[in-house]
């Protein structure tokens, strides 16, 4: 699919009818191929980490989650349709899976929650096939032992949909670097939303994803661990907007 600047990388500019319908090729067409999704915060650590930019770029698929994102791009006379959250894609996907009889394969998330989310989804989608759970221990990208057996786990049910939450960069990098070593069609980069298909996280109030206020909610929920990120780090967009204008 056709991409398009923003900022410091290249993104789809899609509706999330259209991304599911992109998804549904790839899986059609057997190719290996993953997709990422890319937020202020991501943004800003592409812009210091060439890897991870390289990693962003090559994706077959390049999501914009995030509102001050799609705020921007306006800004920049190319705005964009709509803004595509794992959150809200991931489940989408869950229902299309069942209709269509793909197969579903989630990893990440603390241990227990993956499996935690599976259960969820079986009894809210009857039908829906998730071959596989699993919660990598800390550390598992740098244990070649780890992911040589990950890779095999996944290959031993080839999945039409890896649904991968590590979080940003581990999960992008990790797709990256092992997605030629296990037998997935689609490997989807979906963060945090392992958690909220568990029900141990809850999502932001529709009105303040769509107004761009779920980060605040993010941060209320997390004031600790999430000040450094959203009044630290993701302030510094202000001066790559003037760059990339």
């Amino acid at each position: 699919m056709e991409k398009q600047a923003l900022l410091n990388t290249y993104i789809n500019n899609v509706t999330m009818h259209e991304t599911i319908a992109a998804i549904e090729k790839m899986i059609a067409d057997g190719k290996k191929s993953y997709v990422v999704a890319i937020n202020v915060d991501v943004v800003m650590k592409i812009e210091n980490d060439p890897y991870l930019k390289q990693v962003v770029d090559n994706a077959d698929m390049v999501l914009v989650d995030g509102k001050p994102l799609v705020w921007i791009s306006k800004l920049h006379g190319k705005p964009l349709k709509a803004k595509i959250s794992g959150s809200d894609l991931v489940p989408l996907l869950c229902e299309v899976a069942t209709q269509k009889n793909y197969t579903i394969f989630i990893i990440g998330g603390k241990e227990g929650i993956a499996e935690q989310a599976r259960k969820r989804l079986e009894e809210k989608l009857p039908g829906i096939k998730i071959v596989g759970t699993y919660a990598p221990p800390l550390g598992f990208e740098k244990d070649k032992k780890e992911l040589d057996k990950i890779n095999h786990m996944i290959s031993d049910v080839h999945p039409d949909l890896l649904v991968a939450c590590f979080g940003c960069p581990k999960q992008e990098k990790w797709i990256y670097e092992n997605i030629s070593m296990y037998d997935a069609k689609v490997s989807v980069c979906a963060g945090a939303t392992v958690d909220f298909l568990a029900g141990n996280v809850n999502r932001a109030p529709r009105w303040m994803s769509e107004h761009g206020l779920e980060w605040f909610y993010r941060f209320l929920q997390e004031p600790k661990r999430m000040f450094k990120r959203y009044f630290v780090d993701d302030m510094k967009i202000i001066g790559l907007i003037k760059k990339y204008r």
